[in-house]
This record gives C-alpha cells, sequence and structure tokens, in this order.
C-alpha cells in the first residue's frame, strides 16, 4: 500500500535541505518556490510491515516524518535504497483526457487551426501574387501600406475586432475564430518575396499561350512556390494551434473553446495540478510535431533551390 497523500517529510541533510509535502500519488514536490517544483522526483513513500519505508534521490541523505503515520521517526538512506532518475506515470495521459472535455477540445483546434491554415494560405498567395507580379497604379504604395499594420500591436487590433465580431453577430461563433484570422500581413510579404525570385520567362511564355492571370498563379506560381507554401503553412498552424488570447474573449460556450483554453483548467488562483497539465501539453505537441514532420521535406527543397546559382 502506497500512503502518499498522508505524510509530510522534512529534509533533514543534503543539498536540499526544504520541506517537502505529498501532493500525488507516487510523489512529492519540494514546497520552495523554484524551478525544481515542476520536476516529478522519485520519492516514494511505502508502508511495509508497519514501518516507512523511503526512496529518494541520492543528494538527499536522511528525511524525517513531520505529519502522518510514523511522526517523529528519522529515516536514513543507504546506497541501496536510492533510485536516481524520473518516475512516468502514464496514467497521467488517461486522467488529464478525463479531467476535461480533452477532446472535444482537441478537435476544436484541429478544426480552426485547418482552417485557418487553408484561407491564410490562400489569400496571402493570392494577395503575394498580385503585389508581386501585377502592375497596377499604385501597387508599392498600396503594399507598404499593407505591411505598416504589421508595426501596430494586437492588443490595439483586439478591441475593436471584439467590437466588429460582436455587431456581426459572430461572437461565440466558429466564424469569430476563424475569419479574422485568415489575412496576414506577414504571410503576404513572405510569400511577396519569394514570388518575386521566380523567372519571369515561365510567365512570359504562358501568356503567349493564352493563360490567363489565375491561370499563371494556379500552373506556375504555386508549383513552383512549395517550399514558401509549407513554411507558410507550418508558421500559420502553429501560431492558431497555440492561439490563447482571442479565443478567451470571443468563446463562453464550453462546447467551442480551444485546447489552449481547456489546459488553462487545470490551473486555478492558488493551486496548479502540473502532473495533468504536462500530460496534456504533451498530447498537445503532436498535432505541430506532425505538420513540421510532413513539411520537413519541402524545407529541404528549398534551401536546395537557394543554392542554385547562375
Amino acid at each position: 500500500n502506497v500512503f502518499s497523500k498522508q505524510y509530510r517529510l522534512q529534509i533533514l541533510e543534503g543539498r536540499h535541505q526544504n520541506e517537502i509535502r505529498i501532493l500525488y500519488e507516487d510523489a512529492v514536490f519540494i514546497r520552495n518556490y523554484s524551478w525544481w517544483n515542476f520536476l516529478r522526483k522519485n520519492y516514494f513513500i511505502k508502508d511495509n510491515d508497519g514501518k516507512a519505508q523511503v526512496k529518494i534521490l541520492s543528494c538527499i541523505q536522511k528525511v524525517k516524518i513531520a505529519e502522518g503515520p510514523h511522526k517523529g521517526e528519522i529515516l536514513t538512506l543507504d546506497g541501496k535504497e536510492v533510485k536516481r532518475g524520473i518516475r512516468l506515470i502514464w496514467q497521467n495521459y488517461a486522467k488529464a483526457w478525463r479531467a476535461i472535455p480533452f477532446g472535444k477540445f482537441y478537435l476544436n483546434s484541429i478544426f480552426v487551426a485547418i482552417c485557418v491554415t487553408i484561407g491564410q494560405v490562400f489569400t496571402s498567395s493570392l494577395a503575394a501574387y498580385a503585389f508581386a507580379r501585377l502592375r497596377f497604379p499604385g501597387r508599392d504604395k498600396l503594399f507598404f501600406g499593407y505591411i505598416a499594420t504589421m508595426m501596430i500591436p494586437y492588443s490595439v487590433t483586439m478591441i475593436p475586432v471584439f467590437i466588429l465580431m460582436k455587431v456581426m453577430g459572430w461572437r461565440d461563433t466558429y466564424q469569430a475564430l476563424i475569419i479574422p484570422a485568415m489575412f496576414s500581413a506577414y504571410g503576404t510579404f513572405m510569400l511577396r518575396q519569394f514570388f518575386m525570385t521566380l523567372p519571369s520567362d515561365l510567365e512570359d511564355a504562358a501568356k503567349i499561350d493564352g493563360c490567363s492571370f489565375l491561370g499563371i498563379y494556379r500552373r506556375i506560381i504555386i508549383p513552383l512556390s512549395k517550399p514558401a507554401l509549407a513554411t507558410l503553412t507550418t508558421f500559420t498552424f502553429m501560431g492558431n494551434w497555440g492561439a490563447f488570447l482571442w479565443p478567451l474573449i470571443i468563446i463562453d460556450s464550453p462546447e467551442k473553446k480551444t485546447l489552449p483554453i481547456g489546459l488553462a483548467y487545470f490551473q486555478n488562483l492558488y493551486t496548479t495540478d502540473w502532473t495533468l497539465l504536462m500530460a496534456g501539453s504533451v498530447m498537445a505537441l503532436l498535432p505541430i510535431i506532425i505538420v513540421f514532420v510532413f513539411n520537413q521535406r519541402f524545407f529541404v527543397e528549398g534551401i536546395k533551390l537557394g543554392a542554385i546559382k547562375g
């Protein structure tokens, strides 16, 4: 039997002579507020035939039971009782999944991130094509004015956008999460700079064959821009997957909340359930890793393309 919630220990010898408390099953945390709070240690408090047994890191040699069964007993450790490393408790992933509507939050984040990524790549590529390959009056001034919006902090535009969403009746809807994020000055700038590096001879040949502007965009520009599109796709997906502030203020219904807001449920004013929060964070990393691995080959292709001269 493990009585991990019944003991409070005090470290008497070693590098960290702090009071430690049992917070979760099979593990305790150092009480002082330092980065040690975030590490799961191998403190194991077990009762074996009425006597407390302790397995702890080797830097600590003696502990005293301050509360709980065997109060006042001093336990001295020898080398055989020392257990190094970090113990992985796989049950925390299942606990984190059941503690909140994790599946619903996960699907919401995937849906919103995919829609925003597709929309932003599409709108940015169209705008970048117009600024890079088409000629019309005021093109450069309009482009620089559009790029200048990147200098405006998000906190300045957040309230007007929120009011606009409320007037349009989109508050607490998926449209409010997706549509405002589908337009990006950064994405337009990045793709425009890449489109300008493409040889114009291909475009001239397509015009001679009677290809329209949209045909050139679809048949020439987009197929040659896979490295830039993959980069923008990765950045956009990562940015919207981890978005917290805008979904927090625009969404009220629990069934529409995204995963970053769901992970915040493991924190409250006084305590934080670090084990479940870290388990949920690990599960939240999986889509980002998948997107990066899928787009990695396009990054390599872009590096090779930039290395070719002449």
